[in-house]
């Protein structure tokens, strides 16, 4: 119904920029924006446009409305997806004009393997929730982890020591991988 209210708007706009509004800079060569709902309130769909050099990757994550689809536009990525009814890793490489969907509430992440990949990632929502791996670890109780993993408590606080925010595009500039 809201839709059909959006669509009989005499100034309804059907067309937007996705390069107006930037979501997450790392540094000038890996970034992206965005054009959710927010900004096109007659979207059905929401996108993000991404830019990554190499060996930059769209942190692990997961999205718990939304199925994700993944167009490289230029250069080439690696796309990685958790099935959680196999127990499988499922791993594309993908060059320009292919995809990789990524159904709702499954973990993936996305790396750069050129020196300059530029691809969407389209979703079937106009607002997709996510939640990122960095805030999930950051924020798992050390004693958590030993109950549940049998993790030894200090080197897991070492471990995710280092992870202070939320983390959309890696590694983090401090990190020397």
């Amino acid at each position: 119904m809201y839709k059909d209210t959006i669509l009989q708007e005499p100034g309804l706009t059907l067309a937007a920029d996705s390069n107006r509004v930037l979501n997450y800079e790392k540094d000038p060569r890996n970034y992206l924006t965005q054009l959710f709902g927010e900004q096109f309130p007659a979207i059905d769909t929401g996108l993000f446009n991404i830019r990554l050099s190499q060996g930059n990757v769209v942190q692990p994550h997961w999205h718990t409305n939304a199925s994700e689809l993944v167009f490289v536009i230029s250069g080439e990525v690696m796309t990685s997806i958790f099935n959680p009814f196999t127990q499988r890793l499922l791993t594309y490489r993908l060059s320009p004009g292919q995809v990789s969907q990524f159904p709702r509430g499954w973990f993936h992440w996305i790396v750069a393997l050129s020196e300059q990949a530029h691809f969407l990632a389209i979703f079937d929502q106009p607002t997709p929730d996510v939640v990122l791996g960095s805030d999930f670890l950051r924020y798992l109780p050390k004693e958590i982890a030993n109950r549940a993993y049998c993790a030894n408590e200090a080197a897991y606080a070492a471990a995710v020591a280092p992870i202070t925010e939320s983390v959309i595009l890696g590694p983090p500039p401090s990190c020397s991988v």
